[in-house]
């Protein structure tokens, strides 16, 4: 296929779909053909998907339509982890040329590059023990913070969970690999790094390194001035991460744990490798560590066999270990799991009123521990994000803030004295230099 075409880029999913996509992008980019913006018309369309419930799989699906209604004479492209699950089910779509699984995922651009024309759709894919090797990416769309891909799949085996089929078995590249992915990071100007994986806490099943030993070498990256870890199971949070994550001057106090239910009961059907008493010890012994540390937690609703008793545990267990925000997951049925085949499917409505429930003690908790910091001091990253006049940006434990919009100082940091508000989930921020 000629150069200097447009290609267009659509991320659905997880943080580490968007540095994977990002990376893509820049090999079209090197090899000559345009990126197109949001909206504007392309000559190929890449869709990095996701399959984590039946909605994603649905949103993967409408988008894909779209794209081919708009633009019939595309060639359109499909990878990620529903084009690894399910290739023939986007390959059956009308417009669709090109399924690529995910161990396909680093040979795209040439796959592309190579087809002539639209024809009938290819599939190129391999079975989940097949998908050993690792695909080093990282994002650089925003000019502030990048996604650092640290690791890939999972050897654990939830009874909800697909991502271990999607994905393949626990790997990564070596630390000294990451600390040059961080250095490229940092010579693009951008001060903060978000590590980002499957089972991120899990590095070092391919190299025999540990994931402590990561984060002290990225500590010693000059030009990269925050980190952030995206998500760590709790089991793997352990005390030596804890304690080098509060001595650091770089890693942030923020923490995304997934817990997914607060009833030991479901903690078991689920298979999780805790039970909520280990969880509030991890919990614990972050806030001593770091009495401000920001906790966001997922949470599972509507699994299969969950009572209104069960669901009444798991609320009464998040409103008194007080995380700083939920993100709060449906239960959805997934072909070839465990969880599919169990009994007491739990009805929708049921669902959505757990869910709203959830999200309602979301708020609360999230405005409570944002008004724990009135009036306090903080430093804060800014993005070059504008609305209405203003521009925003986070502090070291994750609280948004907006101040009126300054451009020279986006992607700077600095002290300001925060405000609580009654406006959005954002505080008012006041520079003090």
């Amino acid at each position: 296929m000629s150069q200097g075409k447009k290609v267009g880029f659509y991320t659905l999913g997880c943080k580490m779909n968007f540095s994977e996509t990002s990376t893509i992008a820049r090999e079209f980019e090197a090899g000559g053909f345009c990126r197109a913006r949001r909206g504007e018309p392309a000559d190929i369309y890449v869709v990095n998907s996701c399959s984590v419930t039946e909605h994603a799989d649905k949103k993967c699906r409408n988008l894909v339509r779209r794209l081919i209604r708009e633009n019939p004479r595309a060639l359109v492209a499909v990878t990620g982890c529903y084009a690894q699950l399910r290739p023939r089910e986007l390959a059956s779509i009308e417009g669709v040329d090109l399924v690529v699984g995910n161990g396909d995922k680093g040979s795209l651009f040439e796959r592309i590059a190579s087809m002539r024309s639209k024809g009938g759709p290819v599939v190129h894919g391999c079975e989940a023990d097949e998908l050993t090797s690792f695909f080093a990416a990282f994002s650089t769309g925003d000019r502030t913070r990048s996604f650092l891909k640290v690791q890939d799949g999972c050897d654990y085996r939830c009874s909800y969970c697909t991502i271990p089929l999607a994905r393949g078995a626990s790997r990564n590249l070596p630390i000294a690999d990451l600390v040059a992915e961080a250095e490229r990071i940092a010579a693009g100007g951008r001060r903060e790094i978000v590590l980002t994986g499957i089972n991120t806490g899990d590095f070092g099943k391919t190299t025999g390194e540990r994931f402590v030993d990561l984060l002290r070498a990225l500590d010693g990256v000059r030009g990269i001035d925050r980190y952030r870890i995206s998500s760590i199971e709790p089991n793997l949070l352990s005390d030596e991460v804890i304690a080098f994550t509060a001595a650091s001057e770089k890693f942030q106090p923020h923490f995304h744990i997934p817990i997914q239910s607060g009833c030991d009961r479901i903690l078991r059907l689920m298979r999780r490798r805790y039970n909520t008493t280990k969880f509030a010890e991890r919990i614990e012994a972050v806030r001593r560590a770091m009495p401000d540390a920001f906790l966001g937690i997922d949470v599972i609703v509507g699994f299969p066999g969950e009572t209104d008793d069960d669901f009444a545990r798991t609320y009464d267990f998040l409103e008194r270990i007080e995380p700083a925000f939920l993100h709060v997951f449906p239960y959805s049925v997934r072909p070839g799991t465990p969880a599919a085949d169990l009994p007491g499917r739990v009805p929708a409505p049921v669902i959505e009123r757990r869910a709203a429930a959830l999200g309602e003690l979301c708020d609360r908790l999230h405005r409570a521990f944002c008004r724990s910091h009135d009036g306090r001091t903080a430093s804060v990253l800014w993005e070059s994000t504008r609305r209405d006049g203003r521009m925003f940006g986070y502090t070291e434990n994750y609280i948004k803030v907006r101040a009126p919009f300054d451009c020279d100082r986006v992607n700077t940091i600095a002290p300001v004295i925060l405000r609580a508000s009654d406006e959005g989930a954002a505080m008012d921020a006041t520079f003090l230099a």
